[in-house]
């Protein structure tokens, strides 16, 4: 996943803030006096990633530590997943979502507990992996979130499912939890929360973003069937490559010339695949997009607009009717993220009371996908809600802002977030929300 957030100017003074903080609160105080034991597990659960559906050790050992909270744990839920159960008296039913999966990314961080892990793709690439994404701040968050409800199960009454999610970096592990049976199995959500990390923003700062805040993804692969032959001899052929390169370049007019300039959207084609040697023309070239939207509505208008594109270019060319390239929409779709307006500003408001001035922003939506959309999708009468926590040292930003420095983003081997700073600030904010919405009367 990748977050390109916009903060308010006011984020400039939570890096002030958070260099002379005020007393914290009780909560704040009871997960600094865990820190120790906290950052521990977040330097195993770094130091030992998992692809995505392979997440068997991260899914046991975190699920062993939910069972010693007194939850009722049921694992391998849509592959490696885990779901969490602690019931306390009649009332809301709140969902919680960490996501557990590494990427295939070769970390080259510099820390003392840096991940050494290697292993093989489904593809049977042999890869490291690192977790590029802060994940392993996410369950670190979660497990101390878990931890503070359960010792304080007189402040709240309801039903708790706290679930551990496999395969988000893929687009595939909200929807086999679905699929097994979440929703059915276990007790339906009427609200569910999260948070990721972001690269972009100051460590321990929260932001958020009421309505769309993550777009719909896909990936898209057009296959330009050609004839191919001689370089000296074009005439002889259909060449797929001229064709790939003009439907490359008309591409670029759905969203510059037919989308709604207010409504976001992209098309990218980041690879484009064709031949072999300088003078032979291939009978095939291959190209791999990436398209992002907000609405279902806008997502169809795009796939529609990249087939016709595709087809009416191969047309133009002379191509014969049984040569038309193939558009194919990969199955590794992430749909939207969409915080409900009412329910994202009661939220902020409830994080903008309990944290210093400065400590929680309004930021533009992301052209980035996160799989937790798929949890409202699913049943729209939830109110969700996913939030953003900074994870920038507090110097780096500033340099940053100061055009000195460029920083790295997520999925890069250089990510290394203020990891106390997110864990403290997530759980804190896990906590308060969840105290609320199942707040006693």
């Amino acid at each position: 996943m990748r977050f390109a957030l916009a903060l308010t100017a006011a984020c400039l003074s939570s890096v002030a803030s958070a260099q002379t903080p005020p007393a914290p609160s009780e909560i704040g105080a009871a997960i600094a006096a865990d820190m120790d034991a906290v950052m521990t597990l977040y330097r195993d659960l770094h130091a030992s990633p998992e692809l995505s559906g392979q997440e068997v050790n991260t899914a046991a050992k975190l699920a062993k530590r939910l069972k010693a909270l007194k939850f009722d744990v049921t694992e391998k839920v849509g592959g490696t997943g885990v779901v969490a159960v602690m019931k306390n008296g009649s009332g809301p039913v709140l969902l919680i979502r960490a996501d557990m999966d590494g990427l295939p990314v070769v970390e080259q961080t510099g820390l003392d507990f840096a991940s050494k892990v290697r292993t093989k793709t489904p593809e049977g690439i042999e890869t490291g992996v690192m977790h590029a994404c802060g994940h392993d701040t996410h369950m670190t968050a979660f497990i101390e979130t878990a931890r503070l409800l359960a010792a304080r199960k007189d402040s709240w009454k309801g039903t708790l499912v706290m679930i551990l999610q496999p395969a988000e970096e893929v687009g595939k592990g909200a929807r086999a939890m679905l699929e097994d049976g979440l929703y059915t199995r276990f007790p339906r959500p009427t609200h569910a929360i999260a948070f990721h990390d972001a690269a972009n923003l100051p460590a321990g700062t929260i932001g958020y973003t009421p309505g769309y805040a993550l777009a719909n993804v896909d990936s898209v692969d057009i296959v330009v069937k050609g004839v191919g032959g001689h370089g000296a001899y074009p005439q002889a052929t259909k060449d797929p490559i001229v064709l790939g390169a003009r439907i490359v370049t008309t591409l670029q007019t759905l969203v510059s010339r037919e989308q709604d300039p207010l409504d976001p959207a992209v098309v990218t084609v980041g690879s484009f695949i064709g031949g072999a040697k300088h003078n032979v023309i291939p009978d095939e070239a291959k190209l791999l997009l990436t398209v992002r939207s907000y609405s279902d509505e806008t997502r169809a208008k795009l796939i529609k607009g990249i087939e016709r594109i595709a087809n009416g270019e191969a047309i133009a060319a002379g191509f014969p009717d049984d040569r038309m390239p193939t558009v194919t929409v990969q199955d590794e779709f992430t749909p939207s993220t969409y915080n409900p307006p009412e329910f994202s500003q009661k939220m902020a408001g409830i994080l903008t009371a309990h944290f210093p001035a400065g400590r929680v922003e309004q930021v533009r939506a992301s052209m980035g996908g996160e799989d937790f959309g798929r949890y409202y999708r699913a049943d729209k009468t939830i109110n969700s809600f996913i939030f953003w926590v900074g994870g920038v040292p507090a110097d780096q930003y500033a340099k940053e802002q100061k055009g000195e420095i460029s920083l790295p983003s997520l999925h890069s081997p250089f990510w290394a977030p203020k990891a106390d700073a997110v864990i403290g600030t997530a759980s804190e904010a896990l906590t308060v929300l969840a105290l609320d919405i199942l707040k006693r009367d």
